[in-house]
């Protein structure tokens, strides 16, 4: 809409500049042509006196009666055209020129001004280009700092795109440091942990190697070692996440078979299976290849089964999977109650323990609320989307879906 304005703009400019050249140019044929209607005049006028001195009144009277415009048509007779004389024969070469002089000067003003307009629309292209090379840098992550190009109608722009993007670089740069700063301390943090686990570790084998203990001492002693493995996960997924957020696990790529995956998966959650009275069902739909890197995706899928687990004891986890020309879709469900609907929208996040978790005031034996958060990141950064949702039949769902290249 601005680039057709500065059309309207210019050519308007232009037009009204040419009327004026026009209208000055007109004005001044018109003087000159009076000037010399007035010298022919007086040229016959006094070419008639000076031969027939008598006719002084009749000129005088003709004259008169012409300049007050009160001619009675008595020039209707063509007395010059009857003689043979034409219009041509009257015209002083000037007139000619005059008529030409004017012509080129407006072509010339129409000229000067259409170049002037291309050469204007070129430099505006320019600067246009430029500005938008830079922002293209800025979004690669390669821009430098914007070098003045002169004052123009771009000035102001550029001077806000420079502080607009030096804005974005100290932000980008406070999150990178708050990034680090935070995956270092969940570093410390599990290494902090893995001190107290493996101290609590070796007092637990040394008690349980006592022969003379008594019922309820290896009652408490079996719970002590649950919780000591939850520590040891937890003391793990710490340890992790800090590697993701710092950008230092390296997820590789190949491709594998989804039900490889899925099988890989339940077999090394046989145990806690069994342990729960839970089953897991995984047909088999054909072979569909994924580009993951197996061992991580792998954890993150078991960290899905896991859940359903948990909030489905003696039912039976299902899982299916399929295909279409945009990506591989992974299901994962079970037969339990499903999720609180206020709790869906934070699975997530990081440490993170529902409504689902309590029971009667008291907190249920499960997870830690890292899990899914850790399952999120694996499959988001191979290109995959995780969601959660209850089904209508009762059941919670887990959908996975990686996007093919």
């Amino acid at each position: 809409m601005s680039g057709r304005k500065n059309l309207m703009v210019v050519f308007g400019l232009a037009a009204a500049v040419s009327l004026i050249s026009s209208a000055v140019t007109a004005m001044l044929v018109s003087r000159h042509y009076s000037r010399l209607s007035f010298d022919l005049v007086n040229v016959i006028c006094g070419e008639v006196l000076e031969r027939n001195p008598e006719m002084e009144n009749v000129v005088f009277a003709v004259l008169k009666e012409y300049t007050s415009g009160n001619v009675d048509g008595g020039a209707a007779n063509d007395v010059l055209s009857v003689l043979g004389y034409r219009i041509s024969d009257f015209s002083d070469p000037a007139v000619t020129y005059n008529g030409i002089f004017t012509i080129t000067g407006f072509l010339a003003g129409i000229v000067l001004f259409g170049i002037t307009f291309v050469f204007r629309n070129k430099r505006e292209a320019e600067r246009i280009e430029a500005l938008s090379d830079y922002l293209e840098q800025v979004n690669t992550g390669k821009a430098v700092v914007l070098s003045v190009s002169g004052e123009d109608i771009f000035s102001g722009l550029e001077d806000e795109i420079y502080k607009t993007v030096t804005f974005l670089y100290q932000t980008r740069d406070a999150a990178i440091q708050a990034k680090n700063d935070f995956a270092e301390n969940l570093s410390n943090i599990a290494h902090q942990i893995k001190t107290p686990i493996t101290a609590i570790s070796l007092s637990l084998q040394t008690l349980s190697e006592t022969t003379m203990l008594k019922g309820y001492e290896k009652e408490k002693l079996d719970q002590i070692q649950k919780q000591l493995v939850r520590l040891t996960n937890l003391e793990e997924s710490l340890l992790v996440l800090s590697r993701l957020d710092a950008g230092t696990l390296k997820l590789q790529k190949e491709e594998v078979d989804v039900f490889t995956v899925l099988v890989l998966a339940a077999d090394n959650l046989q145990e806690l299976f069994e342990d729960s009275g839970t089953s897991i069902d995984i047909p088999e739909s054909g072979e569909m290849e994924i580009t993951v890197d197996l061992d991580w995706t792998m954890e993150a899928i078991m960290n899905v089964m896991k859940n359903c687990m948990e909030h489905n004891a003696g039912g039976t986890v299902h899982c299916s999977y399929g295909q279409n020309p945009l990506y591989t879709e992974i299901v994962i469900r079970d037969e339990g109650d499903g999720f609180a609907k206020e709790d869906i929208p934070y699975l997530f996040e990081r440490f993170y323990r529902g409504q689902s978790t309590v029971a009667d005031g008291n907190v249920r034996e499960g997870g830690i609320g890292i899990g899914l958060a850790l399952s999120k990141e694996i499959i988001e950064r191979q290109n995959g989307t995780i969601r959660a949702k209850n089904l209508p039949d009762g059941g919670a769902c887990f959908e996975i879906r990686f996007y093919k290249r």
